[in-house]
C-alpha cells in the first residue's frame, strides 16, 4: 500500500501521498476531478510559478513577508518554473472554471519545497487570488510560447517559402482560378502568394499579442484588489516583464481582465486566421503534386515514408496531410474557446482552463505542424517544369492575349473552336481566320502574361 502522511486544510485532515511535494487541496482535486487523461497543461503551471516568484520578491521588498522567508519562496518557486518538479502537477484540467486547484497544487508545492514554516496560503498565495493569478498565468504562457516557439516556426516556414518563391521565379505555370485554367502565373508569384498571406497571419498574431500582454495581476478576487499592496500588481508585472524578456505591463481595467478574455479570443482567432492560410497553400501543394502520372503533377514533394500497406511503391503527401488536419483541430478550438469566452458571469469568467488548454494545443500543434512541414517536405520539394510546360501550352486560357487585339468575342470562338475540335490554339486561329500566324506568335507569348503592359 501507498504509505501516506496526514495533511490538513480548512476542511480538515487529508491523506496524502508520503513523498508528494503538494498537499490537502491538490489531494481533494484528485479525488473530485478525475475527468480524462488532459492535465492542466505544465506551461500554464510554470507561468503560475513565475508568478508565485515576482510576487514573493515584491512581498519582500514591500516588508509584508520576512526577507529570509520571501527569498525562500521565490528560490522554490523559480526551481518549479524552470520544470525542476514537473511530476508533482498531476491535476486534471477539467476542475473549477477559475483554475483554483492548480494555483493551489502550485502554492503547495512552492510552500513544501520553501520550508515548514512556509503556508502555502498565507505567505505564498499573499496578495493574490486564484481569480487574477491564474487568468495572467494564461496571458505570460501564451506570451512565452509564441515567442520561444509559435513565431519562430511561422517565420522559419515563410522564409522557406521566400526562397523557394525566388528559386522559382522563372518557371511558368497556368494559373487556375475556379480549378479551371486561367492565364499563365510563375511558380514563384505562386509561393510568393502564400508568404504574403503568411505575412498577414504574423502581423495578426503579434497585434493580438498587445493584449495577451496585458495582465490581471493586482484584482485579486474581484477586480477590486482586496486584500493586496497598492503597488503589488504592477510591481509583480513589471518584476516579469524583465526576468521573461516579455513587455507585459498591468491591465488597465482589471475588473474586465477578471471577467472576460477578449484578449485571448482575438488571440486565437488569428491562430484561426493561420489555419486558414495554411489549409489554402496545403491545399494547393497536394493538388499540384497530385499523380505522379494521373493528377497533375507539376511538383514532385519529398518521398519521406511508404504511402500504402498493399500499393508498393505509393508515396502520399503525408506532411500535408498533418498539416492540415492540424489546422482543422485549431479551427475546432476556435469555436470551443468562443463559446466558453461567452460565459462569464458577472466578476468571473469559469471557464478558463478550457480556454488555455485549447489556447496552448492550438499553438504547440501549428508550430510543431509548420516546423515538420517547412523541414520535412517545402524545403525538399522541386518543380517539374517540362510539365508545368506541357500543361499550359495546351491551356486555352492563352487566348486572354488575343483580346486586346481582336476583342473579346473573337477571342472566345477562337478558344471555343480549340476546344470543340481538339486543337491547338495556334491551329484554331488560323482555321477561324482572325489573325494571322504571324500574329499569333507575336501576341501570344506566355513570358508576356505574367505582369500589366504598356499600352
Amino acid at each position: 500500500m501507498t504509505r501516506t502522511r496526514t495533511e490538513s486544510d480548512s476542511f480538515g485532515p487529508i491523506e496524502v501521498p508520503l513523498e508528494a511535494l503538494w498537499g490537502a487541496q491538490t489531494a481533494r482535486s484528485l479525488h473530485f476531478f478525475a475527468i480524462g487523461e488532459q492535465r492542466m497543461p505544465l506551461p500554464l503551471i510554470h507561468a503560475l510559478a513565475w508568478v508565485k516568484w515576482a510576487a514573493a520578491i515584491v512581498n519582500g521588498e514591500l516588508n509584508l513577508l520576512d526577507g529570509d522567508k520571501a527569498q525562500a519562496i521565490a528560490n522554490a518557486a523559480q526551481r518549479v518554473a524552470s520544470g525542476e518538479f514537473d511530476a508533482e502537477f498531476p491535476l486534471s484540467v477539467w476542475q473549477t472554471g477559475s483554475g483554483t486547484q492548480s494555483n493551489m497544487n502550485v502554492n503547495e508545492v512552492v510552500a513544501h519545497l520553501a520550508g515548514p514554516l512556509v503556508h502555502p496560503n498565507d505567505d505564498v498565495n499573499l496578495g493574490q487570488s486564484s481569480n487574477d493569478v491564474f487568468p495572467s498565468a494564461m496571458h505570460m504562457a501564451v506570451a512565452m510560447h509564441a515567442k520561444s516557439s509559435l513565431l519562430p516556426a511561422l517565420a522559419l516556414l515563410r522564409s522557406a517559402l521566400s526562397a523557394k518563391a525566388s528559386a522559382f521565379k522563372d518557371v511558368i505555370k497556368i494559373g487556375r482560378t475556379h480549378l479551371q485554367d486561367a492565364t499563365p502565373i510563375t511558380l514563384g508569384q505562386e509561393l510568393g502568394g502564400y508568404e504574403a498571406q503568411l505575412a498577414q497571419c504574423a502581423n495578426s498574431i503579434a497585434h493580438a499579442l498587445l493584449g495577451v500582454h496585458r495582465l490581471a495581476l493586482g484584482g485579486t478576487a474581484v477586480g477590486t484588489g482586496i486584500n493586496t499592496h497598492p503597488q503589488f500588481g504592477a510591481r509583480v508585472v513589471a518584476l516579469l516583464a524583465g526576468k521573461l524578456n516579455l513587455p507585459l505591463l498591468q491591465a488597465d481595467n482589471l475588473f474586465a481582465a477578471l471577467a472576460g478574455h477578449e484578449a485571448l479570443v482575438a488571440f486565437h482567432a488569428s491562430l484561426k486566421m493561420l489555419a486558414i492560410a495554411l489549409t489554402k497553400m496545403a491545399n494547393d501543394l497536394r493538388l499540384m503534386a497530385s499523380g505522379p502520372r494521373a493528377g497533375l503533377g507539376e511538383l514532385q514533394l519529398p518521398q519521406n515514408e511508404p504511402g500504402s500497406s498493399i500499393m508498393p511503391g505509393k508515396v502520399n503527401p503525408t506532411q500535408i496531410e498533418a498539416l492540415t488536419m492540424v489546422c482543422a483541430q485549431v479551427m475546432g478550438h476556435d469555436a470551443a474557446i468562443g463559446f466558453a469566452a461567452s460565459q462569464g458571469h458577472f466578476e468571473l469568467n469559469v471557464y478558463k482552463p478550457l480556454i488555455i488548454l485549447n489556447t496552448l494545443d492550438s499553438m504547440r500543434l501549428l508550430a510543431d505542424a509548420m516546423h515538420g512541414f517547412t523541414q520535412h517536405c517545402l524545403l525538399g520539394i522541386t518543380a517539374n517544369a517540362a510539365r508545368m510546360d506541357e500543361l499550359m501550352q495546351r491551356s486555352l486560357m492563352l487566348v486572354t492575349a488575343l483580346t486586346p487585339h481582336i476583342g473579346y468575342d473573337r477571342a472566345a470562338r477562337i478558344a471555343k473552336y480549340a476546344h470543340d475540335h481538339g486543337s491547338t490554339l495556334r491551329a484554331a486561329a488560323l482555321a477561324v481566320g482572325s489573325v494571322s500566324a504571324e500574329q499569333f506568335d507575336a501576341w501570344v507569348d506566355p513570358n508576356q502574361m505574367l505582369g500589366p503592359q504598356a499600352g
